[in-house]
């Protein structure tokens, strides 16, 4: 009887919890929602088979899901693994012809159909692409002493509204394409922020292996401004790996995305939290 009371208890809560929701799916309703899984956050098939759950969930509700993911991990174990050495500039990994066959094969490879095959085995219609497919980026070279490492300079969002229009998911691989037909490696925060713009998106979430930008005690802070964001940059209480996903951050406001949130895509239904509950997930940064 004591377990029967229980699991009332427990489809009640589920109940409330779905009621809960409507004002979140009706606002986020026809929408686009750009997600950057990071490699770091891919974790476990389990971990994967949660995510992807959620992905298929919300387009089942009405949102447009564009998933852009990262590899970086998946990298380097093959390229240790294929006895290639790699060079660093600041910090950043020389990408040489040599190099850049590696990263096009794990991530367009190996990643990409990870992803895609756990969204499909919910239920969804992912497609795999990168962004050389159909002219989506276009590069120049970030940097001529990194090599074959790009920078966007053009987005070309149409392959994209065509997915859409298909009910299909585009699970994305940052790579480009040269003017010259080079092969260009993206960062991945930084092609996931440049997509989110051109498509104006509603929300750019950067799933990561933190659960947030924090504060100078510590603490994670909820919700920034732009202009927080800077003010914590010159102060140096944003540092290190935080700088890079802020200056996505700020990059896809001013390019159009509505709000931009870094949170930690290792949480379960991490998503799911930040999108259709009041309690949200990790820090939320608007233009103002």
């Amino acid at each position: 009887m004591m377990k029967q009371r229980e699991m009332n208890r427990d489809w009640i809560a589920t109940a409330r919890t779905l009621s809960e929701a409507l004002p979140y799916l009706q606002r986020y309703d026809g929408s686009i929602v750009v997600i950057k899984l990071g490699g770091h956050a891919m974790g476990s098939d389990e971990a994967m088979e949660t995510f992807a759950r959620d992905v298929v969930l919300m387009q089942q509700v009405g949102v447009n899901p564009v998933i852009v993911h990262g590899g970086g991990p998946m990298i380097n174990q093959m390229l240790e693994k294929l006895d290639i050495k790699s060079e660093f500039v600041n910090g950043k990994r020389v990408t040489d012809e040599t190099t850049m066959e590696v990263v096009e094969m794990v991530l367009s490879g190996r990643v990409n159909k990870r992803i895609v095959q756990a969204i499909n085995g919910q239920g969804g219609k992912a497609v795999g692409l990168s962004g050389k497919d159909a002219g989506l980026i276009t590069c120049d070279p970030a940097d001529p002493a990194l090599g074959l490492v790009g920078n966007p300079t053009e987005i070309n969002p149409s392959i994209l509204h065509t997915l859409f229009r298909d009910d299909a998911i585009p699970v994305i691989a940052p790579l480009g394409a040269g003017r010259n037909g080079e092969t260009y490696n993206i960062n991945g925060d930084t092609a996931a922020g440049a997509i989110a713009a051109a498509l104006k998106a509603d929300r750019l979430l950067l799933l990561t292996d933190i659960d947030g930008v924090r504060d100078a005690t510590g603490e994670v802070v909820t919700e920034l401004t732009a202009d927080q964001i800077r003010e914590m940059t010159r102060e140096g209480v944003i540092a290190g790996g935080m700088i890079p996903k802020t200056e996505t951050a700020l990059a896809a406001i001013d390019g159009g995305v509505r709000a931009v949130v870094i949170l930690d895509g290792r949480a379960p239904n991490a998503v799911l939290l930040e999108l259709y509950t009041e309690h949200g997930a990790g820090s939320l940064i608007r233009a103002r």
